[in-house]
């Protein structure tokens, strides 16, 4: 007896119109002409395929390793960090829009490349207020560093300096800038300034930071008070980190950050005695509410190395800052955290530069979370930018090995990206590699955000 194959047809509509469609063969015998031969798997075939590796206990640096994206080690960061400091790192203001915003920005663009180019010698150097290094990514001043992770500031400096790029320690900071150029002394190091209420004090640090070789001092102007961050407020954040009952029932899956916590010398803010408030009361306690651009002017009578101005967000701002002596501004709104839906850096950078022309340098923060993001900043006139969460996620995730990790990531996507655009040096990037699509463009949900 012959197979049968029943050859089935559906009828179906498309476009208001009837069409003939073949859904399937049924039957014994059925199919297309048989292609290739089956035979018993040989061991000589199976072998090279066989690749079993014995158990092996976790590890740092096995951890991550799997990391290859930031999304990545923030995932890494979450489980393994208690929940105020993660929140205090990946939170914003009040509906926290604006942190998404910047962030969006960076995905609705669109590259143009240009092919057929020798891309083989592509170098991602630059030269930044007078000083070379070898990515145009600083790391930010970021406040409570060692509540992130027990190796702090001195991990992300020691960092910085082995990736040849420079740390701006914050007023903020956990350790001391004493302390951050022993441990890191061939690095770049700036300060970053929070002018108190208290200016003598203020005057101190900058002092502090003169007489340990900081050459830039980077003074941040969007403070006048701390912004409403509701998830700090909802945790009742504190530094140190309290010891309560819920803070002892978050630390039972992560015990690492618990054990460092305990058996390291106590957070404290340095600049400063320990604060009993909250993280909040503590700021609006420090920042002063009545500065101005005269008291930029004084600052830049005071300190005769460079000076950057941080917190810039409207043209007429920058061209003051610029008329106030600034070296170079900081286009920011403080990664989202103050002033809820704040201008997205990157919308502004545009006009920025093309109505300060060369007048100073522009830099860019808030948002960054791939290496394609940098270079799309300076394809659009940034001179360089500051990275603060995605290096803050590697330091939660493991320690200077963590930090490590995400300028591994972000300097490996830029060299892709560079390639792939078709340029060899930052100098050949311009704003024809980059076209800013319409704002929220579709693009869906952020990579890592539930």
């Amino acid at each position: 007896m012959k197979p049968t194959c029943l050859l089935v047809k559906r009828a179906y509509s498309y476009s208001g119109e009837n069409r003939i469609g073949f859904l399937s063969y049924r039957g014994r015998g059925c199919g297309v002409a048989k292609n290739f031969k089956r035979q018993f798997p040989r061991y000589k075939d199976l072998a090279p395929l066989l690749k079993f590796k014995l158990p092996s206990l976790p590890s740092r640096e096995r951890r991550l390793s799997k990391a290859l994206t930031i999304w990545d080690l923030r995932a890494l960061a979450k489980k393994r960090t208690p929940k105020g400091p993660f929140d205090y790192t990946d939170g914003a203001a009040e509906s926290e829009v604006t942190l998404e915003r910047a962030r969006r920005a960076f995905l609705d663009l669109e590259f143009r490349p240009n092919i057929l180019h020798d891309v083989k010698g592509v170098s991602l150097e630059c030269t930044v207020l007078g000083e070379k290094f070898a990515m145009p990514v600083g790391m930010a001043p970021t406040g409570f560093t060692r509540m992130m992770h027990s190796e702090g500031e001195n991990a992300v400096a020691r960092a910085a300096a082995k990736f040849g790029i420079p740390y701006a320690l914050s007023t903020l900071g956990t350790t001391t800038i004493e302390d951050v150029v022993s441990a890191a002394p061939d690095g770049i190091n700036w300060f970053q300034l929070y002018m108190w209420k208290d200016r003598d004090a203020s005057m101190q640090l900058v002092e502090r930071a003169k007489k340990s070789g900081v050459k830039n001092l980077i003074l941040t102007v969007d403070v006048p008070v701390a912004g409403a961050r509701y998830r700090d407020t909802r945790n009742g954040l504190t530094v140190p980190p309290s010891l309560t009952v819920k803070t002892l029932i978050d630390a039972i899956p992560k015990p690492e950050w618990w054990i460092n916590f305990l058996t390291t010398p106590a957070i404290s803010f340095v600049s400063m005695k320990n604060w009993n408030g909250t993280v909040a009361e503590l700021l609006d306690f420090m920042f002063d509410p009545t500065m101005t651009f005269e008291d930029l002017k004084w600052i830049r009578s005071q300190w005769d190395n460079q000076l950057t101005v941080k917190g810039i967000q409207t043209i007429e701002d920058a061209k003051k800052a610029a008329e106030c002596g600034a070296d170079a501004i900081i286009l920011s709104n403080h990664g989202g955290r103050q002033l809820d839906r704040a201008p997205v850096p990157l919308h502004l950078l545009i006009d920025v530069k093309k109505e300060l022309k060369k007048e100073l340098e522009i830099h860019l923060d808030t948002g960054i979370m791939h290496g394609a993001d940098i270079l799309a900043a300076i394809a659009l006139g940034a001179d360089f930018t500051y990275i603060g969460r995605a290096y803050l996620y590697g330091l939660m995730a493991g320690g200077q090995e963590g930090v490590e990790r995400a300028l591994t990531i972000l300097g490996t996507e830029m060299l892709r990206t560079m390639k792939l655009l078709g340029v060899n040096s930052l100098e050949e990037l311009e704003p024809k590699h980059v076209r800013l699509l319409p704002t929220h463009a579709g693009l869906g949900t952020l990579p890592g955000v539930k």
